[in-house]
């Protein structure tokens, strides 16, 4: 009898697979934001996120000590408020731009943590293709939106530094359980009266859809990748990510760049690959508290594996 061989998706397959996921669950939350608003939506979203979490994890509780509340803490309202900042800004300019803006924040985490000045040329490159993206000298560019973007963007920053503290002591879905559900405290201060007298079942099924399409099913990728691929392979690979925001955005939204915007997401995805080089890290603490999963490997890429929950 013979037995029939299972064919493994590539590493590289699953990581673009987890990129998709994330940029379709933000194109399909514009229908969201329409129903409850940027804030409701973000309050729903991280609420059915924290809900699925809980439901296959149960919290490390036990194992939080004093000195980890104040970054686990950190890490959930961090979550919380960028991904508030993310679909406001979604709401008002287009995801390809949006996302290419909120990637300044982990671009200059990574030339800061490279300890290289030259390295501080890519998040200036970035920069730069972030203008062409925003073609300000047209006079109609959405201050408002890039602004929400830009504090997305500092949000992300402090997401990853606060994961490398957290990710040193907990690890996978047993960190998620923790900081999701805090995330979801954070955005029901805003989300829920802006989402009171909207909510129906049918909000509520499409709340839990983008959940899955994000965080759940592009973390479990992403793990599933990292385990068989180094830590700079992949963060050089997520630098794509801006480029599949313009591609979801021109598919779902029907957001037509111009050639200039094309030419500025290139230069974008070029200073994030650039910006792999030098960005791992040793951790802090050789044995994490694990969650479900073994502990993933300790040096997280410059772009970090995720970036808005």
């Amino acid at each position: 009898m013979k037995t029939r061989q299972r064919i493994p998706v590539p590493p590289w397959g699953l990581a673009v697979a987890a990129m998709i996921s994330v940029q379709l669950s933000s194109a399909f939350s514009v229908d969201l934001i329409a129903d409850v608003g940027p804030a409701g939506t973000a309050w729903l979203r991280l609420s059915m996120g924290a809900i699925i979490f809980l439901a296959i994890a149960r919290p490390p509780l036990r194992s939080v000590r004093r000195p980890d509340i104040l970054p686990l803490l950190g890490l959930g309202v961090a979550t919380g408020l960028m991904t508030i900042m993310f679909l406001a800004a979604i709401e008002r300019i287009p995801l390809g731009t949006t996302v290419a803006i909120e990637f300044l924040g982990p671009l200059t985490v990574a030339a800061i943590r490279s300890h290289n000045h030259k390295a501080l040329a890519w998040p200036a490159l970035a920069l730069a293709g972030v203008v062409l993206l925003t073609e300000p000298w047209h006079g109609e560019i959405d201050a408002l939106g890039v602004m929400f973007a830009a504090i997305a963007a500092a949000g992300w920053g402090a997401y990853i530094l606060l994961t490398q503290r957290v990710g040193d002591r907990f690890t996978g879905t047993g960190a998620l359980s923790l900081t999701v559900p805090v995330a979801a405290v954070t955005a029901a201060i805003v989300g829920v009266p802006q989402a009171a007298g909207h909510l129906s079942w049918e909000v509520l099924l499409a709340a839990l859809g983008v959940a899955v399409l994000m965080p759940v099913l592009p973390f479990i990728l992403e793990m599933m990748a990292l385990r068989r691929m180094t830590s700079t392979a992949f963060g050089t690979l997520m630098s794509l990510e801006p480029a599949f925001g313009v591609l979801l955005g021109l598919l779902v939204l029907h957001q037509q760049p111009s050639i200039i915007q094309f030419v500025g997401i290139t230069l974008v995805v070029v200073a994030g690959a650039a910006a792999q080089r030098g960005g791992d890290r040793r951790p802090s603490s050789p044995e994490p508290v694990t969650g479900l999963e073994p502990p993933l490997p300790h040096a997280l890429p410059a772009t970090s594996p995720r970036n808005e929950v």
